[in-house]
């Protein structure tokens, strides 16, 4: 089935999570090419200023601000984009946390990485294809990460909600092609974020958030399930998981002694 790649002209790209980071950077570079964005987030003074960094582009930034961890909130940001910027054509659902763990299996952060990074993603996609499916067209892009590729030392809950983020979106993909929806899925290796600027962990291929963001918004309009960057990683990490598991979690965990035993 030939599902449209939407375009700034028929409609208004909808980005979560966008107060920074890669929400933020491919807010900026939609704009870029031509299309309204609205932005949410929970705090509005984080949108505005994003908001403002668009001012003398081609497409401009406009904020929204909602919690993706209620069902009400999105409900009612989707009614105000929808009401005064027009219908959503794009959506990027691309809310997410990763915070430390403070302990062997933390429950309190893990509730927390779900209810955002899968609970999150789940409730922007419930509401937002209810609207594009009535009108047999749109986009939506959720953004998962190479971790939900397969187990990796330290990262259980993050890896966790990004595994079942992708499973999700490999599950929808069917019922959107039914409703003329193109759904997409990102996994992005290592950007430079403020949740990477936390992390003492080795970040290979680590690439700037602009550049990132270039990605992202190429292959929205390339269209294609998976937007994967850079290649030389999630490629290997694809083929990792293809190892028994003998061979797998000898590999990693000699990996991981490495990268504890780098010099700081």
């Amino acid at each position: 089935m030939s599902l449209p790649r939407m375009q700034p002209g028929d409609g208004v790209a909808w980005v979560t999570g966008a107060s920074s980071g890669i929400g933020e950077a491919v807010a900026l570079e939609l704009a870029r090419r031509g299309w309204t964005v609205a932005i949410t987030a929970r705090r509005l003074d984080l949108l505005e200023n994003v908001a403002r960094r668009a001012e003398g582009l081609p497409g401009r930034i406009v904020a929204h601000a909602g919690d993706v961890t209620d069902s009400a909130s999105m409900k009612a940001v989707i009614d105000g984009i929808e009401s005064v910027q027009g219908p959503i054509a794009l959506a990027f659902l691309n809310a997410g946390i990763a915070p430390d763990s403070g302990g062997v299996l933390d429950i309190a952060a893990f509730e927390r990485i779900i209810a955002v990074n899968l609970l999150g993603a789940a409730r922007g996609l419930s509401a937002v294809m209810e609207r594009m499916a009535l009108r047999g067209r749109g986009q939506i892009a959720v953004n998962a990460s190479v971790a939900g590729y397969g187990g990796l030392p330290g990262a259980s809950a993050y890896g966790v909600s990004k595994a079942a983020a992708i499973h999700l979106c490999e599950t929808l993909k069917f019922t959107c092609d039914q409703r003329g929806i193109r759904l997409q899925l990102v996994n992005p290796g290592w950007v430079e974020t403020p949740l990477t600027r936390t992390k003492d962990v080795p970040m290979p291929f680590i690439m700037p958030p602009d550049e990132a963001a270039r990605r992202i918004v190429d292959g929205f309009a390339r269209g294609g399930f998976e937007i994967t960057f850079p290649r030389r990683l999630s490629w290997l990490l694809k083929a990792i998981n293809l190892l028994p598991y003998p061979a797998y979690f000898w590999l990693l965990g000699m990996a991981a002694r490495r990268g504890a035993a780098r010099p700081l």
